[in-house]
């Protein structure tokens, strides 16, 4: 909903295409013309394109677990396939493809960041929601070199700020805030404010080179800070147990055996392997190329942390 808003105000005329066509009081209020259906459907897709001159493509599913790897697979990378054939039949002048920074990778120790030209390091793996967003990137670039597709990606790492808290994966950190998650990992987060997201967005779209992409980054934090910062918002007492690597692993393992039984751990192998890596990153091609900046994390986890207690979310 930021993006469609930012849009609306600056004027553009916005064509809506979602799954359900159950009424959203949002898309009411900013008289959106609206469109409906799966989006792996290259027909649909291409009538609600008809006419546009950009797509934003923000769809995707996150998940970290087994049993959503095919459900992963097709929102993330046959919804981009099906996207990209439907820019290409009917046209458009620029796709914007909204993607991630776990397309990029993550890093297995604190001294090394990662950026635009670093090699996609996780294969070995196999974590599927990373897997299928570094797919679908793929798509999109192999479209621009071999079909002459006006693309370009943009990279956000972590968002943080008003409304971040209906994300599904934002469970932990919620838990957090109530003062009711004692424990912190051995990793790292960057954390960027929803806002600086948008904007790099938008300049992406108008300014971003044809096969580019750009990541969209924040402040690199270990999670131990994040969490005490999030705690301190909130008022209540920061986790303070450490789980070592081999617990958390050990632990991982056993949640992945429960889930063959359709039973469910506290975390699992992919779980476990998020909360270890390092997902820390450079911003400087976005600050050079886009004129992006980033501001500091403490705004957006304030922000995220007001909202959610405005919400009676904590």
């Amino acid at each position: 909903m930021w993006l469609l808003r930012t849009l609306a105000q600056a004027g553009v005329q916005i064509a809506v295409y979602r799954r359900s066509s159950e009424p959203l009081a949002e898309f009411q209020e900013l008289q959106v013309e609206e469109h409906y259906g799966a989006i792996t459907d290259i027909a649909a897709l291409s009538h609600a394109m008809k006419d546009c001159h950009s797509v934003f493509h923000l769809a995707g599913l996150v998940g970290y677990s087994q049993s959503m790897y095919p459900a992963m697979h097709t929102a993330n990378v046959k919804g981009t396939a099906a996207v990209v054939e439907a820019c290409l039949k009917t046209k458009v002048k620029r796709l914007l493809h909204f993607s991630s920074v776990v397309a990029v990778g993550a890093s297995f120790s604190s001294d090394h960041i990662l950026n635009e030209s670093s090699d996609y390091n996780l294969g070995h793996l196999n974590l599927g929601y990373f897997e299928t967003k570094h797919q679908a990137e793929q798509l999109v670039l192999r479209a621009v070199s071999d079909r002459d597709l006006n693309a370009v990606i943009v990279n956000p790492s972590t968002i943080y700020g008003a409304e971040d808290s209906k994300k599904g994966s934002r469970g932990v950190q919620l838990k957090v805030a109530r003062g009711k998650f004692p424990f912190y990992t051995s990793g790292g987060v960057n954390v960027v404010h929803i806002q600086d997201v948008i904007e790099g967005t938008i300049s992406a779209w108008k300014r971003g080179q044809t096969g580019e992409r750009y990541i969209l980054a924040g402040e690199n934090l270990l999670i131990k800070d994040l969490f005490q910062r999030i705690a301190l918002y909130a008022e209540v007492k920061p986790p303070s147990i450490y789980l070592p690597n081999p617990v958390v692993h050990s632990l991982g393992g056993v949640g992945n055996a429960l889930e063959r039984f359709g039973l469910k751990g506290p975390i699992n192998r992919e779980t476990a392997w998020t909360s270890t890596l390092f997902h820390w990153f450079d911003s400087s091609k976005a600050q050079t190329q886009l004129d992006f900046r980033a501001r500091p994390a403490n705004v957006a986890i304030q922000e995220s942390v007001e909202w959610s207690k405005n919400q009676s979310l904590i």
